[in-house]
């Protein structure tokens, strides 16, 4: 069965913004196959996990259906400030209803294993996709890229941002799915942000340092729309990698103080000009997602279809 998590992949990082778990190797239910979760939703396996929640794959008998059960941590189930998350992230889920973005299937804080029910979504993430099939086609990344640009409008209308837009966060599939709403925020939250939220590869300017002129706002996803479509152009991110153990912020956040390095010329300038356009320092020098998308509505014209056939799976060496 392809691998799902609504759960961002610890080898990528967690993103930041709640507070941890002490240590979450220690802080395990170590559920296995048929053990019950909650009365009615069994685990089938551990899909993986961050530093607060596990996430199992598991079957619900009301649903009659396969799951994503996200579920604390045992070490952080009376603490306030992660249900508060967590019942925030429930809510924004029960608010948003958008084909390209996961769906909740309900929620329980008062059990002994507060948790989240999510849709089970078929695919693989576009981080592994990349890893182990190289780049996108160009005709792939701009079909996948018009698709994120609806979920990313479609929040900036309801008045919330995701804060954490990578390939891990997204499952390919038809359509692709954005997942992870665990640190996303309204517009009005955002303004009460304080310290770097998102993961640090990904995070726009305005967000790795939040205590700046510049507010947090839609074009922080758009910033990481532009990241994400960019490594999976090529393979590799804007800027360099920073430096998680420090405190000084440009050294953490490259892309404080760095210019993004250009695509390649083999990458038209008419899929290169949107995307670098993404990545501007200035949020309002950023396009929107949904000028964004009438721009790449236009490169998809011009472009074959795509050919599955042309992915042929790394190697291993």
């Amino acid at each position: 069965m392809p691998p799902s998590v609504n759960e961002p992949e610890v080898a990528e990082g967690d993103a930041v913004g709640a507070d941890p778990a002490p240590n979450p190797e220690e802080s395990r239910w170590r559920l296995h196959e048929g053990d019950e979760i909650v009365p009615g939703r069994s685990a089938i396996t551990r899909l993986g996990g961050g530093l607060r929640y596990e996430a199992y794959l598991a079957w619900d008998d009301h649903l009659r259906s396969l799951v994503v059960i996200k579920v604390l941590r045992p070490g952080l189930v009376e603490d306030r400030r992660t249900l508060d998350g967590l019942r925030s992230e429930i809510e924004l889920l029960e608010r948003l209803n958008h084909p390209v973005i996961v769906r909740s299937f309900g929620a329980d804080l008062d059990c002994p294993r507060p948790h989240v029910v999510l849709e089970h979504l078929e695919g693989p993430r576009l981080s592994t996709l990349r890893r182990e099939y190289g780049p996108l086609l160009p005709e792939q990344l701009v079909s996948l890229a018009i698709q994120l640009c609806g979920a990313i409008h479609y929040l900036a209308r309801e008045g919330v941002i995701h804060l954490d837009v990578k390939p891990s966060n997204v499952i390919m599939g038809g359509p692709a799915r954005l997942i992870d709403l665990s640190v996303a925020r309204t517009v009005e939250q955002c303004t009460q942000i304080r310290s770097a939220v998102g993961t640090d590869a990904y995070m726009a300017p305005e967000q790795a340092d939040p205590r700046g002129e510049v507010s947090i706002g839609p074009a922080a996803d758009v910033w990481g729309v532009g990241v994400t479509l960019y490594e999976a152009l090529i393979g590799e991110r804007p800027f360099s990698k920073g430096d998680r153990d420090t405190k000084v912020a440009s050294e953490r956040f490259p892309q404080l103080i760095e210019e993004p390095r250009e695509l390649p010329d083999k990458v038209r300038s008419s899929l290169a000009d949107p995307i670098m356009a993404c990545l501007a320092r200035d949020p309002a020098a950023r396009p929107s997602a949904g000028e964004l998308a009438d721009q790449l509505e236009l490169v998809l014209d011009r472009l074959p279809k795509p050919v599955l056939s042309k992915l042929k799976p790394r190697v291993q060496r």
